[in-house]
């Protein structure tokens, strides 16, 4: 699916009524393994990592900001793993976005836009803050308010919004997981090429981070 900026708002405005969309599987799907020069395929924008480049596992995130199950992961699991595995040289992480809907492209979208060392701060606090701009009448509006708390001024945040590179980017990296890499649901992680969906217990991720250690 290929959007135009004007076709964003315009959805991202009316998108509340009928309610966000959320493809996501419960915890702890089968694993299973994937092409890794498709998968270590960096998309149009880049990839957002954190963790040394030589850690022996590399997890790969696919997530939608406004999945619930991600938010879950983000809130309950995510700090544990950082301060486990991340932060002690074992974890490289790579988020990838994966909008399951147009509220979800323009929150990728202003996070996308903010300073370089400031992007997984806006992705974590858009996860903490889910239901207060993801499930409103006026997303577009609550974006707006979203954007002025991460410290964008009103035209910043509108001229991130209607960026067409940039949301052509963000359509690009879900677009590609889902033909060659078969996602399907969010959150999805590759943990060194091993593929295993759901929102996951810091003790069943640290099980499949573990083996490949």
């Amino acid at each position: 699916m290929t959007l135009t900026r004007r076709e964003l708002l315009e959805r991202t405005t009316l998108a509340a009524a009928a309610g966000a969309v959320l493809i996501a599987s419960g915890p702890a799907a089968f694993a299973q393994s994937v092409d890794m020069d498709e998968l270590m395929k960096p998309g149009p924008l880049g990839d957002k990592a954190l963790g040394q480049e030589d850690a022996p596992v590399t997890v790969v995130e696919y997530a939608s900001m406004t999945c619930g199950h991600c938010a879950n992961f983000h809130r309950q699991t995510y700090k544990e793993f950082k301060e486990k595995y991340i932060d002690t040289g074992k974890v490289r992480m790579i988020f990838r976005e994966f909008p399951l809907d147009t509220v979800a492209a323009a929150a990728s979208m202003l996070a996308r836009c903010a300073p370089e060392d400031k992007y997984f701060d806006v992705v974590s606090l858009m996860f903490e803050q889910q239901r207060n701009w993801a499930f409103t009448d006026n997303p577009y509006n609550a974006l707006l308010n979203m954007g002025k708390q991460i410290g964008f001024t009103e035209d910043e945040v509108k001229a991130c919004l209607t960026n067409q590179e940039i949301l052509d980017g963000v359509t690009a990296s879900r677009d590609h997981a889902s033909k060659a890499l078969s996602v399907d649901s969010t959150p999805t992680f590759f943990i060194n090429g091993e593929k295993v969906s759901g929102a996951l217990s810091i003790e069943e991720i640290s099980e499949y981070v573990e083996k490949h250690l």
